[in-house]
């Protein structure tokens, strides 16, 4: 059967995952009576509720006679490791554009991949049925960006259609009759060439995702480059360095046929299969006939820029709540997560019982960690630090910096303006895109962007939308301000009290609820100044024998702030954890003894 591989391609909420269940539905992959979940293919929980696609998954489609490998990336740069591995296995690239925002950061990172490798892009301006559309505009976006990026003649030759993912329709013109999805189907059959590969070579693939299925245990998903792939073969895996990993049989060979991964006893040059059965073999390893020797290449991946540590939780309440709680089973699951994940980082820490985990972003460790927890997890973990790097030859700092897109209303452009520039941000550009907005382009550093993005939804009423990519290395800008305000801290153990939180409300806003447990060092509250203080939120009202009938008997509380995940590992610093269960999310100071912080205090004030 004839093949064609292709990735869709895309910033963050502009479609791509909706499209593709429109194309599995019109290329007959689903029976017409059958319930399929929208946007089928994000079928990680996590996926489901944060509206984004985390995991690179494969699928097909089947359009007349010719078997299109169709590639679902992520549109967040934090998850760029994905999308740069997955580049390697398709001839083709669909990429999507929202017709109101445009080409958007996360479209760039993505696309400037693809160019690089050679790939022929086809352009999809999805949303075109939006009242707030700018199709020509847009367009010409397009072609600005591929310029930018150094397109060939080929490439800025690129064909385009307009689409509504959502309702199952494209066109090459706005005024043809608004049918289906064939011409799609069409221009991905006469547009992306079939795969170049030799089938009387002898048989490699190499592996670019790995996942685990409870059943069949390590999946390894890839293109076959040459040769043919048959059930209880013997194959070989060698590293990117030629290094022989080890020898097995191919015990089970999976091909994507829809939403699902079926049995197949052979597979051909060309496609892209599924392989379980192999121990120790990993993303960017080759998996060969006995006879190859020399592996296939595979991309450096863009080093991770974030770090943090992942320690054991030793606060009064660890154990009441996981199941997993030993140092042993973070640092397995860790060491796991890594060797699927090529973008995270997993070393030995300087601390006890404690690992260092570094990645791309707050979103991808946010995401690790949120999934670590429903697993029965606990854990501490630090602030985030960016990883800082010396240039060789003049030995300076250097330090990661983010290019950031800004989207607000005009009014309020000068307060965002403002906040990041304290952060030492440099404007690049600001320039209206209709409607009352205006985009603003900075160049910030990553350290400055910890916590912003939740004072930045403050400041904007909630309209405002930034995006970030990873721009490149520049020398260190000196310090950026941090919290201003401090923390109250508890000095009792047991269930928080209404009356001394109803006392305490003047002191700033709460974390806790009444009834919540609390113990000796766990931040409760944010100060209403620059100090810590230390408070007793167990503290009941004195009893007396005189009846009243005064309004403070039925305490009013104000309801407590309740953070996210990722907002808790912004709002802390360095000398506070954040304590994270499968039930809880609270925040602690490191040292829990009032008497040890004071030694530590004065320590770090006389170095």
């Amino acid at each position: 059967m004839d093949i064609r591989n292709i990735a869709i391609i895309a910033h963050v909420d502009h479609g791509k995952t909706t499209l593709v269940d429109q194309l599995l539905r019109q290329s007959g992959s689903f029976r017409a009576n059958q319930q399929v979940a929208e946007r089928a293919l994000d079928s990680n929980e996590l996926e489901r509720e944060r509206g984004i696609t985390i995991l690179a998954k494969c699928t097909s489609v089947d359009w007349r006679d010719i078997r299109i490998n169709i590639v679902d990336t992520p549109g967040h740069s934090d998850f760029g490791g994905e999308v740069e591995r997955i580049l390697s296995m398709v001839d083709g690239v669909l990429v999507l554009v929202d017709a109101a925002e445009g080409p958007m950061p996360q479209t760039k990172f993505v696309v400037a991949k693809a160019l690089a490798r050679g790939l022929k892009p086809i352009v999809v301006i999805n949303k075109v049925d939006r009242p707030d559309a700018r199709v020509a505009e847009v367009h010409n976006e397009v072609f600005d960006l591929f310029a930018l990026l150094d397109a060939n003649e080929e490439q800025l030759d690129f064909p385009t259609l307009f689409a509504s993912g959502r309702d199952g329709w494209a066109v090459a013109d706005l005024d043809e009759p608004r049918k289906d999805l064939s011409p799609l189907f069409d221009l991905i059959v006469s547009h992306v060439r079939a795969p170049i590969a030799n089938e009387d070579a002898p048989f490699a693939m190499l592996a670019t995702t790995l996942d685990y299925d409870p059943f069949l245990g390590r999946v390894l998903t890839g293109r076959i480059f040459s040769g043919v792939a048959r059930l209880n073969m013997p194959v070989k895996s060698l590293s990117r360095d030629g290094r022989a990993i080890e020898q097995s049989r191919l015990t089970k060979l999976l091909a994507f046929r829809g939403l699902d991964r079926r049995p197949i006893e052979e597979a051909r040059a060309g496609d892209i299969i599924a392989i379980a059965g192999l121990a120790q073999t990993t993303v960017a390893d080759t998996i060969c006939a006995t006879e190859v020797m020399e592996a296939l290449p595979s991309d450096p991946i863009d080093p991770p820029t974030l770090a943090m540590t992942f320690s054991v939780n030793d606060s009064p309440l660890a154990g009441r709540e996981g199941s997993k709680v030993t140092s042993r089973m973070i640092v397995d699951r860790l060491r796991r997560e890594a060797e699927g994940n090529v973008a995270i980082k997993v070393q030995e820490s300087a601390q006890k019982d404690a690992v260092e985990v570094s990645g791309r972003g707050e979103l991808q460790l946010g995401v690790l960690i949120e999934q670590m927890r429903r697993e029965g997890f606990e854990l501490s973990i630090s602030r985030p630090r960016v990883l800082l790097r010396t240039d060789a030859a003049t030995g300076q700092r250097l330090e990661p910096i983010e290019e950031v897109y800004v989207d607000v209303d005009e009014e309020f452009s000068g307060v965002v303006v403002d906040k990041m520039s304290r952060r030492k941000a440099e404007m690049q550009e600001m320039r209206p895109s209709g409607g009352g907005k205006v985009r603003i382009t900075f160049h910030v550093p990553t350290r400055g962007l910890i916590g912003y993005h939740g004072e930045f939804l403050t400041d904007t009423r909630g309209t405002g939308i930034m995006s970030r990519l990873f721009h490149g290395y520049a020398p260190y800008k000196g310090s950026v301000e941090g919290r201003t305000n401090g923390v109250l801290i508890s000095t009792a153990s047991g269930a928080a009290v209404a009356y001394a939180l109803w006392n305490l409300e003047e002191r700033g806003a709460m974390f806790v609820s009444p009834g919540e447990a609390v113990y000796p060092g766990m931040v409760i509250g944010a100060h209403s100044r620059g100090n810590d203080l230390e408070v007793n939120p167990i503290k009941g009202k004195q009893l007396t024998n005189i009846r009243t009938t005064s309004k403070d008997e039925a305490v009013r509380l104000t309801p407590p702030l309740q953070m996210s995940l990722e907002e808790a590992i912004a709002y802390i610093e360095d000398d506070e954890l954040v304590e994270v269960t499968p039930k809880a999310i609270r925040l602690r100071k490191r040292l829990l003894d009032s008497n040890d912080r004071k030694r530590a205090s004065r320590a770090a004030a006389a170095e």
